[in-house]
């Protein structure tokens, strides 16, 4: 007997994806996630058939963006009523709420239609690593990140250091040492 009815039904199950934001520019992130929060990624999608995926997002505080792009990027909002209109910097809403820059770059990274408000249900972003662990027990697999985090210098042992190609050895006349007083040429 042929498993190819089971596969065939694993399509419609929703997975839940985990997605480390750490380091990754809000825009990217939005682009690549949406595909998995409408079902794109499958291939018995259909734009009017509901078979998108639940996604977890972490360390949204950690996002990046290029340059001053944290003050040249605003966030508008006008509630529909005179003199309703507001806008804010990113950086503020990131202050304010350290979710709400995802949240808003993938809200509106997804088509205008009907299916926009649930599609959106099954995102669900945190701050931290800190991830509720009944939320964290239904997560089956997780997202390449669109670039890879560098380690920082605490993280490398002192032998990683040392061992550490050089791109020059400096001569001996260029280093100042402490016990020869330094001398200043004026011009």
């Amino acid at each position: 007997m042929s498993n190819a009815r089971v596969k065939q039904w694993a399509q419609f199950a929703r997975f839940w994806w985990l997605f480390d934001a750490k380091w990754q520019h809000p825009k990217g992130i939005a682009e690549k996630v949406k595909l998995y929060l409408m079902g794109k990624h499958k291939p018995i999608y259909h734009p009017f058939s509901d078979c998108g995926d639940q996604v977890v997002i972490i360390n949204t505080r950690h996002v990046a963006m290029k340059g001053d792009e944290w003050f040249r990027k605003k966030f508008r909002h006008h509630t529909g009523y005179p003199r309703g209109f507001s806008e804010w910097p990113a950086w503020v809403v990131q202050d304010q709420d350290p979710t709400k820059v995802v949240w808003k770059y993938i809200y509106h990274s997804i088509p205008q239609k009907p299916q926009r408000s649930t599609i959106i249900e099954r995102l669900h972003l945190f701050p931290d690593e800190e991830v509720p662990p009944d939320i964290m027990k239904n997560v089956a697999a997780q997202m390449r990140q669109l670039r890879p985090v560098p380690k920082t210098l605490s993280e490398y042992t002192n032998e990683e250091i040392d061992n550490f190609p050089r791109l020059f050895e400096w001569p001996d006349e260029y280093i100042i040492k402490p016990d020869r007083p330094v001398s200043i040429k004026a011009a």
